[in-house]
């Protein structure tokens, strides 16, 4: 029919941590609203990256991203910046290793509003380090999983009480224009640290051929049939390395594995929260 509405599970997930949310959030809502059908819209690889989505004014879409530098994937901005919301209820969220999430949920929430949809919640979710697996290490578990379907069931109660005016959402952070500009990466001894031009190297020992880091990387980097080269832009999101079933791909640029030390030191104890509005 015309008017069924479509609910879209929308993620930029390299590792897989921030689509599990998206998709347990999406399928909860799905189930209040009695939709036949969720359309899961992963949008991680290049190739998925050539449509853009354009919603109808009755459609739901909750999209999640996580957090680069305090902001959104730079990156993913011409992408996200091509959808077309029409009036269609948006549910931003972004995932953050333990340290903070900046400004990028402000920065989700008001492009998502720019490009036409309708906010009915927005969250911060708290999802294992890309590359300093100590912090956060095993979330979102079982009770960011609770939560998230909290978060789920508030928001629909939300829009079934104001289905045609919904209340605005407010969340924290610095708005436009620059959104507090990037998080500036810092050493082990709090000194300031570039690693922009990193990329992983290769032991061709352990390197089996098996395409795997070619297939995985967000950015169509990794040269296939030359594994170790990497012939474009690396946003350190560590997809080829965790990827890699012989670990045969690392970081050994020194003032990467600085910050990671870094990280460590300060924010591995840390228990973050996750924030939902």
């Amino acid at each position: 029919m015309e008017n069924t509405p479509n609910i879209y599970a929308a993620c930029f997930s390299p590792n897989g941590l921030t689509c599990q949310l998206v998709q347990q959030i999406t399928h909860h809502i799905g189930h209040f609203i009695q939709v036949q059908t969720i359309t899961e819209w992963n949008f991680t690889l290049p190739s998925k990256r050539t449509t853009p989505l354009q919603a109808k004014e009755n459609d739901w879409v909750i999209v999640g991203l996580p957090v680069y530098a305090s902001r959104l994937p730079n990156l993913l901005l011409p992408y996200l910046n091509s959808w077309s919301g029409n009036g269609a209820i948006a549910v931003p969220i972004v995932t953050f290793g333990n340290r903070s999430y900046g400004n990028a949920l402000i920065e989700l929430k008001e492009l998502l509003e720019a490009k036409g949809f309708k906010i009915a919640g927005a969250a911060a979710f708290v999802a294992e380090h890309a590359f300093a697996h100590n912090l956060a290490q095993g979330r979102p578990n079982s009770l960011d999983l609770q939560q998230a379907d909290t978060f789920a069931e508030d928001v629909y109660k939300r829009w079934h009480a104001f289905p045609n005016h919904l209340p605005s959402i407010t969340v924290p952070g610095i708005g436009a224009p620059d959104y507090g500009g990037y998080y500036q990466p810092l050493g082990e001894d709090g000194s300031p640290v570039r690693f922009l031009k990193a990329k992983p190297v290769v032991t061709k020992e352990k390197c089996r051929n098996c395409e795997i880091c070619a297939n995985v990387c967000p950015m169509g980097s990794v040269e296939k049939g030359n594994f170790g080269n990497v012939i474009g832009i690396c946003i350190k999101c560590n997809a080829c390395i965790n990827a890699c079933p012989t670990n045969a791909r690392s970081f050994t640029d020194e003032a990467y594995l600085s910050h990671i030390r870094f990280l460590e030191s300060h924010y591995a104890s840390n228990k973050a929260k996750n924030e939902l509005f």
